[in-house]
């Protein structure tokens, strides 16, 4: 059973490539959230050094350093590296294999994002090669991608800037086909990141942060379950947090549009056993429970496709099917609508 939750945000960038604050400003933003855990993923192209110095428990706040691996494309969020990468011309199977060959594992960065039409010119960076093979997982959700997909016009910007969380689109329907057709060969975990850059805009003479460190880290951010309490031990937490992301077993949940801890989705099958998110069993019939925090639309996918709609704080899905179930949530905001919440990582009925 794992009964222990712990939320951390991926995917930020420090000063030490082309973030705007250093790491004990960031640890202190993401202290002030109240998050458990930090992923740093600087740009590996851009800095001296993998800073290994850096990780650790900054009070409560457990900070752990990975790196953003690629230039122009295939971007890939790689975590328990030994070293940094000093390669940066690789393909996208030769980094994947070298995250692997030192003992690390990693997420495709927004394979499919758009870019900014506003400053930007829609530059994106995406992942072109997807016959790729050996990555952990995909990140599905990366909330200054998703935001800066809408911004065509300074007016664009000034609109999604007073409405950031009400207005924040959930993984574009590219990326979750994607996924689900790759969860149908293996497991693949999913996660989300905020691509915290807390970077400065100028505009003429004004010179502001559209986007803080204060704001993203709160946004989309991974709930991990654990079966027993986050050691106060680096290495000890490092193990438990890694385990975790590699085995799927978390949840994406954009926690400044409503608080997701306490989010459950669990099968039960009839022969007793139980599964949990990330997990695969051989299939029995058996019933699949979702709990959540709040009210919401729960919306249950099987191989890709919505079987099941329901609204309130729980579902039960008697599953006598195979299949690769997962769940997404939506909460309903006053004037918005429904609004992307929570994503599940799959329960695996092969």
């Amino acid at each position: 059973m794992f009964g222990f939750e712990y939320v951390g945000n991926l995917h930020i960038h420090s000063a030490r490539s082309d973030g705007g604050g250093i790491v004990r400003e960031i640890a202190d933003a993401a202290s002030r959230t109240g998050l458990d855990f930090i992923c740093l993923n600087d740009h590996a192209y851009m800095v001296d050094d993998l800073h290994m110095e850096e990780e650790g428990f900054y009070q409560k706040l457990l900070v752990l350093v990975g790196m953003e691996l690629g230039v122009r494309f295939h971007h890939y969020l790689a975590y328990d590296l030994k070293e940094r990468v000093t390669q940066h011309n690789m393909d996208p199977q030769e980094i994947i294999n070298h995250v692997a060959g030192q003992g690390g594992f990693g997420f495709m960065a927004h394979p499919f994002e758009k870019g900014m039409p506003f400053r930007e010119k829609s530059v994106a960076y995406t992942w072109n090669d997807l016959s790729v093979k050996g990555y952990t997982g995909i990140c599905i959700w990366n909330f200054t991608s998703r935001w800066k997909e809408r911004v065509k016009t300074i007016f664009h910007g000034v609109f999604h800037l007073a409405f950031k969380t009400q207005m924040l689109k959930g993984p574009s329907r590219e990326t979750l086909s994607f996924w689900d057709d790759q969860c149908r060969e293996r497991r693949v975990t999913a996660v989300g990141g905020s691509d915290a850059h807390a970077s400065l805009f100028t505009l003429g003479p004004l010179s502001f942060r559209p986007l803080s460190y204060n704001h993203l880290l709160n946004t989309i951010n991974v709930h991990i379950l654990l079966n027993k309490r986050l050691p106060r031990d680096l290495d000890g937490a490092k193990k438990e947090v890694y385990g975790a992301m590699k085995e799927g077993r978390l949840f994406i949940a954009h926690d400044n549009l409503s608080p997701a801890k306490g989010f459950r989705f669990d099968f039960v099958s009839d022969d007793g056993s139980d599964l949990y998110m990330g997990e695969e069993g051989v299939f029995n019939p058996g019933e699949l429970v979702i709990e959540l925090p709040h009210e919401g639309e729960i919306r249950l996918v099987k191989d890709g496709e919505v079987v099941k709609k329901w609204r309130g704080m729980e579902a039960v899905y008697r599953a006598n099917e195979k299949g690769v179930y997962r769940v997404e949530v939506y909460r309903r905001l006053f004037l918005f609508g429904w609004r992307p919440w929570i994503f599940s990582n799959p329960i695996y009925l092969r």
